[in-house]
């Protein structure tokens, strides 16, 4: 077997219309399919939904589930805000800073651009409370080398320590080397 691309990806929403429109608006996504039905499909409970898909580019698509008679959504209480998000990759830092003063100038709170070494980001929220993120790539040829050469080693090392292994340290190292006085 050999997975092609992202089919899609879905996630649940507040209110199906006002989602479609926040992601076209500030995200510029095209809305290419909705499907509403009485049952699910795969179990065939009786349990009504809008069935939202929007395009994320390359052939990617996010889709959205509003569940109107489901008890309101909820977050894991034991996974921090910052880990579940979704990433979505633009062209250049030009992009991404005309993206963070357009989504700004709708009022919409933007944390970053964060430099990641090998990317640069910011992050925001949509109207259903999914943390959303827009990156662009800046790893130089070697850098990806770098990693690609290390990544078994440090799956293995936190695999078997759960501490962050040392082997790509020089991505953050600039963020912890200690500043000296004027």
């Amino acid at each position: 077997m050999k997975i092609q691309r992202m089919h899609h990806v879905a996630y649940r929403c507040k209110d199906a219309k006002q989602t479609v429109e926040w992601y076209r608006e500030h995200l510029d996504m095209e809305f290419v399919l909705a499907i509403a039905e009485d049952h699910v499909p795969s179990t065939h409970a009786p349990d009504p939904y809008m069935h939202v898909f929007m395009d994320a580019g390359g052939g990617n698509v996010l889709a959205f589930f509003e569940l109107p008679n489901s008890p309101e959504q909820g977050k894991d209480p034991n996974t921090p805000e910052w880990v579940q998000h979704i990433a979505f990759k633009l062209g250049s830092m030009d992009e991404l800073m005309a993206a963070k003063a357009k989504l700004q100038a709708a009022g919409i709170d933007v944390l970053g651009p964060t430099d990641h070494t090998i990317f640069h980001s910011i992050y925001f929220f949509d109207p259903n409370g999914h943390r959303l993120e827009l990156a662009v790539d800046t790893a130089t040829p070697k850098m990806q080398q770098d990693l690609d050469t290390v990544k078994w080693d440090m799956l293995n090392e936190w695999a078997a320590t759960k501490r962050a292994p040392r082997h790509a340290a020089w991505m953050h190292e600039k963020e912890l080397a200690p500043t000296s006085a004027p």
